[in-house]
């Protein structure tokens, strides 16, 4: 696979193909309950032994999900860490990435041989992307149990993220849904980016996500991969407050 590759921000340019000087940060999106924090589990057990990774949460309030990798032992637990946005997850990834910057930067200088650091976004619509200041590859995740027709629905994630992973397989017979129609309607929908239907049951899926990140992890190291933007989310308006905010003509309250 190829990874496409644009010009980032200036912000970004010494992180650029030419000699990456630190370790590189995989973001993964994607909307609530879709397994964000199962799956970077799973690449922490199935990679663990062979990449030095690190991991950063974002929720809003709480580091619920870094406690929940922590207590699955998945890695040594100082190098998973939380951001707490405070707000729409999507700050934090994509309008101010700071707090998540420091993060990261804080996690390789306590741990100097970190070679990829996951970056978990909390979850959010389907619009929600990385910028390519923090990310510098980013995975967008789906599920079964969100619809057979959330592919269709598109954003800029779905579209445009460097890999699309369209998780829980498995339960696909027990929601009415076809995974491979699924799928399909991805890979229609990316233009030839990658699709993985993934089932943590399943090995041989398994073993195609790994192998993706292995590639593009390398694809870094080796002074072949620039970040990608997906683009930018759809316009969103902070209404009142009370805590409303619009996304996509949707209302929601914190």
């Amino acid at each position: 696979m190829t990874s496409q590759k644009i010009t980032v921000g200036v912000d970004s340019r010494r992180d650029a193909a030419s000699n990456p000087s630190r370790p590189m940060r995989l973001g993964v999106a994607g909307p609530v309950g879709t397994g964000k924090s199962s799956l970077i589990g799973m690449l922490c057990r199935e990679l663990g032994e062979e990449i030095s990774l690190g991991v950063i949460t974002n929720d809003i309030y709480t580091n619920e999900d870094a406690q929940m990798l922590r207590a699955a032992g998945v890695l040594d637990v100082d190098r998973i860490r939380a951001v707490e946005t405070g707000a729409c997850p999507h700050t934090a990834i994509r309008d101010d990435v700071s707090a998540n910057l420091v993060a990261v930067e804080d996690l390789a200088a306590d741990h100097p041989d970190v070679e990829l650091v996951l970056v978990e976004s909390g979850g959010d619509n389907l619009t929600a992307t990385f910028s390519p200041a923090l990310a510098d590859a980013q995975i967008f995740v789906l599920d079964v149990a969100g619809g057979g027709d959330v592919v269709r629905k598109g954003g800029p994630g779905i579209a445009r993220a460097d890999l699309l992973v369209v998780n829980k397989t498995d339960l696909a017979p027990h929601v009415g849904v076809d995974a491979a129609l699924m799928e399909q309607q991805g890979r229609e929908a990316r233009d030839g980016r990658p699709v993985i239907a993934l089932s943590r049951t399943d090995a041989a899926s398994v073993e195609r996500l790994t192998a993706w990140v292995r590639e593009v992890l390398a694809a870094y190291q080796g002074g072949g991969h620039v970040a990608q933007d997906p683009g930018p989310m759809a316009p969103h308006v902070h209404a009142d407050s009370e805590g409303e905010h619009t996304h996509d003509g949707v209302t929601h309250t914190h």
